[in-house]
């Protein structure tokens, strides 16, 4: 048994080191993103625009600096001026026509901003709404936003994408309660990023984006994980059973052959034995183990030997006390019955051996054995007792 425990115990560190590496492996590949800036990587075709507010008689003013490096702007709003004024990467299909892209799949956002001098800006996603919306008029499309600062020291921002705000003025032009929170960015002609009311005034601020990435979860791979996770961890259980059951198997084997002096008790008293002493001792013990009331002073009794000489025989014969002498002819016998007779109940067997408290014997006969009594019998015609 120590070989298989041992074998099992490698076995089961091997796999966790195994599912900690497949782990890592799932978790990370569940994890995707899709460069827009720098645009040499970017798998969606945008181009930057002046928003709408800084065109030709637009209330602010501004210029775009495009590259492929960085998406560069700067501007200047009036002091009682309330524009808007920013960027926006327009999506394009293959032809350079405006399109609808589904940005659902993606969790976040995230850039590498630097603003000169130190701003607070916006980041607006408008979104197509079924009858809501027009396509012809972008007012009406749901922006959902969050707002973000940022200052001469490039910095890293993210943010969440599932937790943007509506506008007001957009539950008020499209009469919606404003309860009707939720939204869905599967719709999404334009990402916009530009000037809030806390934006300074009459001063020229420049921003600058390096890095622009949206960031998602695929959560698939963590599925597989878990199912690898039932399968392996399954199979290494079936495994580990039927081993198990394997070992008991030969480790009942090995028993049995070291328990056949005892198993041969029947032939004591046959057996002629030089010292008379010893005989009476194991021939008295071979007849009476069976009664659950024997016990060293009746052996005394009975064959007129003192306690210490039983105990030196019984010592020096077979290394045991005279409890565990008797319990070892008990269990040995217990476990003959076990496999020759399968009519009869644990209870009887333990009872026939000399055991009143079936418990007791069971608690025995597991340490003796490695198993419950039951367990042996299921064993015995393999282990061929």
């Amino acid at each position: 048994m120590h070989e298989f425990y041992k074998k099992a115990l490698v076995g089961c560190f091997g796999l966790i080191a195994a599912c900690v590496v497949l782990g890592y492996i799932c978790i990370r590949q569940s994890y995707f993103q899709v460069s827009l800036l720098p645009a040499a990587d970017s798998p969606l075709a945008w181009k930057g625009e002046q928003s709408w507010d800084t065109r030709p008689g637009g209330k602010a003013t501004m210029h775009l600096y495009e590259a492929a490096q960085r998406l560069r702007f700067d501007f200047r709003i009036a002091k009682t001026d309330e524009g808007f004024a920013g960027a926006e990467l327009g999506f394009k299909d293959a032809k350079g026509q405006p399109v609808h892209l589904d940005l659902s799949r993606y969790s976040s956002i995230s850039l590498l901003v630097k603003c000169s001098p130190a701003n607070t800006l916006v980041l607006s996603i408008p979104t197509f709404v079924g009858r809501r919306s027009d396509q012809q008029e972008f007012l009406g499309y749901r922006s959902p936003l969050s707002y973000f600062s940022c200052d001469e020291n490039e910095s890293r921002v993210e943010l969440d994408l599932t937790r943007l705000e509506t506008p007001q003025w957009w539950y008020i032009l499209k009469q919606q309660a404003l309860s009707e929170h939720a939204y869905k960015l599967d719709k999404v002609p334009k990402i916009a990023i530009g000037s809030t009311p806390q934006s300074p005034r009459e001063v020229s601020l420049e921003v600058e984006i390096r890095e622009l990435n949206l960031k998602g979860r695929d959560r698939r791979y963590l599925v597989l994980f878990g199912v690898l996770l039932i399968v392996v961890w399954s199979g290494f259980g079936v495994w580990f059973f039927r081993q198990h059951a394997q070992a008991v198997i030969g480790d009942v084997k090995v028993k049995l052959q070291k328990d056949m002096p005892f198993v041969a008790y029947q032939q004591l008293s046959l057996e002629p034995h030089r010292d008379k002493e010893k005989t009476s001792i194991l021939q008295f013990i071979a007849s009476h183990y069976a009664e659950a009331e024997l016990d060293l002073d009746r052996v005394v009794e009975e064959t007129g030997v003192n306690r210490n000489k039983v105990y030196e025989i019984l010592k020096t014969e077979f290394g045991y006390t005279f409890s565990g002498y008797l319990n070892k002819l008990r269990l040995t016998e217990a476990a003959r019955l076990l496999a020759e007779k399968d009519t009869a109940t644990v209870a009887e067997i333990a009872y026939l051996v000399g055991y009143a408290n079936v418990s007791y014997f069971n608690k025995l006969f597991k340490e003796e054995y490695g198993c419950t009594p039951k367990a042996f019998r299921s064993a015995c015609p393999v282990a061929e007792v």
